[in-house]
């Protein structure tokens, strides 16, 4: 997580950073529920716009690039590729909410 560019985008306001954050990792999972459970191209490529945006904003930029990629698959129509997406988005989630609680348990 970037946390100067998460500065940038909450003008520098700990508190809002720290809500920002909150509401990531409360929405992180739903996200990544929404993309293993799509049923349609739309709800795949929703949900990975969403993931995308999301972890832009606060400078995951890792989580950014696999939502992304994720993206640019198009839809479900490659079970295979959409699976190896999830996983690697799954890891990378996993990276920066283990990053954001580390760092809130040493503020």
């Amino acid at each position: 997580v970037d946390r100067k560019h998460l500065a940038r985008y909450t003008l520098g306001d700990a508190a809002l950073e720290e809500e920002v954050l909150g509401l990531f990792l409360e929405q992180l999972p739903k996200t990544v529920a929404a993309l293993r459970s799509a049923a349609t191209d739309k709800d795949w490529l929703h949900a990975a716009h969403t993931l995308k945006g999301s972890a832009r904003c606060i400078g995951a930029w890792r989580l950014a690039r696999t939502g992304e990629q994720a993206e640019r698959l198009g839809g479900i129509s490659s079970r295979r590729q959409c699976l190896e997406a999830i996983l690697r988005i799954e890891d990378a989630a996993e990276e920066a909410r283990h990053y954001i609680v580390a760092s809130a348990n040493c503020a």
